[in-house]
């Protein structure tokens, strides 16, 4: 199915601080698909599929009669709790106009967490006892993802030798991306070094601005066929490869797991490079989600791009920044600088990348990679490529 699909929109609504949207997620996610359908010079009515991810709430029969769609020929969401199902999303869109099950699909994701709740309020579901894995977290104190990545983050940095500059370097690098990007929440507001250190602690060696922030918004894209997109309004970003997957026992547990720190990305990252039939050294501009910083240095090290023994040394050189690093990464903001829409924004920002609309370019850029939700199984990435 090689460069059969290819995205022929993107499109987003205004991003927020937690809680400070003035619309519902609903209508965020309809701005987002209006946005990207009118990107790639298609109609609402055009539409006949949508896909999305794990804990989405904005399900296609309300969006097809809110959006005015005639009728929907595929609908599909794919399991990956947070964004670990960000690119695996993409790739079910890209199997189904592949495939001529639809011609015109919408992946998207919307987000606005304050409307319904959070972890120790009743909507967030309930004062019952945890299960499975939970069961012997919970008791221990270990009540967040932050405080579970926390320890695989210190077990990762013992075992290669990883400083907390390193971690620091993440969050500066997004930061510094973010002041040329008008849409980015942190756009006008950088972030120095020192700044960063005196921050308070959430879970060593998470500091504040290790993790990342929650906000609303909506984020999508619009997969049609390569060839019918080249009529349409923008330049066709083909799907070279995606993949989606995990190695035996990942995700059963943190502390259940043969490989106790890792991004979940080691089996998928053999499987997309030969689909592609490219290698990481191939790639010069890459999106990471940043749930937290560890699991992005994780991430960088399974997709190929580093040895772990190297990975700090290669971040603190600088090799992660716009515009002379040798990976430029999250050259929208990410999570940590844009927005936190569970990762659909760096769907939207690789696809910029080939398109040359990007506000840090990458000069020539032939392929753009997307990698979802690292830390979390079953892990994703997408990787796009010049038509």
């Amino acid at each position: 199915m090689k460069r059969q699909a290819c995205v022929a929109g993107v499109g987003e609504s205004r991003y927020y601080k937690r809680g400070e949207a003035v619309e519902t997620e609903f209508q965020l996610a309809c701005i987002a698909i209006r946005n990207a359908v009118d990107d790639a010079g298609l109609e609402l009515a055009d539409v006949d599929g949508f896909v999305s991810y794990m804990d989405m709430r904005n399900d296609p029969v309300r969006l097809s009669v809110a959006l005015g769609i005639n009728a929907l020929d595929f609908t599909a969401q794919t399991w990956g709790n947070g964004g670990n199902g960000v690119a695996s999303a993409v790739a079910i869109a890209d199997a189904a106009v592949s495939a001529g099950y639809a011609k015109h699909v919408v992946v998207f994701r919307a987000l606005a967490q304050g409307q319904f709740g959070r972890f120790g309020q009743g909507q967030y579901g309930g004062a019952g006892a945890p299960a499975g894995s939970r069961a012997f977290e919970v008791p221990f104190g270990l009540m967040t993802p932050a405080h579970i990545n926390a320890i695989q983050t210190t077990r990762f940095m013992y075992e290669h030798g990883v400083s907390q500059d390193a971690l620091a370097e993440i969050v500066l690098t997004s930061y510094a991306h973010a002041q040329r990007h008008p849409r980015a929440l942190r756009y006008g507001k950088p972030l120095t070094r020192e700044s960063y250190h005196a921050s308070r602690w959430i879970a060593k060696p998470f500091h504040l601005y290790d993790c990342c922030p929650e906000n609303d918004g909506a984020a999508a894209v619009v997969l049609t066929s390569t060839e019918r997109a080249r009529d349409l309004r923008k330049p066709p970003v083909p799907i070279l490869a995606a993949a989606q997957g995990l190695s035996p026992r990942d995700g059963t547990g943190a502390f259940n797991e043969p490989g106790f720190p890792t991004s979940h990305h080691r089996a998928l990252a053999s499987r997309l490079w030969e689909r592609a039939g490219v290698g990481p050294k191939d790639v010069h501009v890459a999106q990471f989600y940043e749930n937290f910083t560890g699991p992005v240095l994780m991430a960088i090290c399974e997709m190929g791009f580093c040895e772990p023994d190297a990975i700090d040394a290669f971040v603190r050189a600088g090799n992660l920044r716009w515009p002379d690093g040798a990976l430029p990464i999250n050259t929208s903001g990410g999570n940590l600088g844009e927005a936190y829409i569970h990762g659909f924004e760096l769907i939207n920002e690789a696809v910029r990348q080939v398109r040359g609309e990007s506000t840090c370019q990458v000069a020539d850029v032939e392929l753009s990679l997307a990698v979802g939700g690292p830390g979390y199984a079953p892990g994703s990435a997408v990787l796009f490529c010049r038509d």
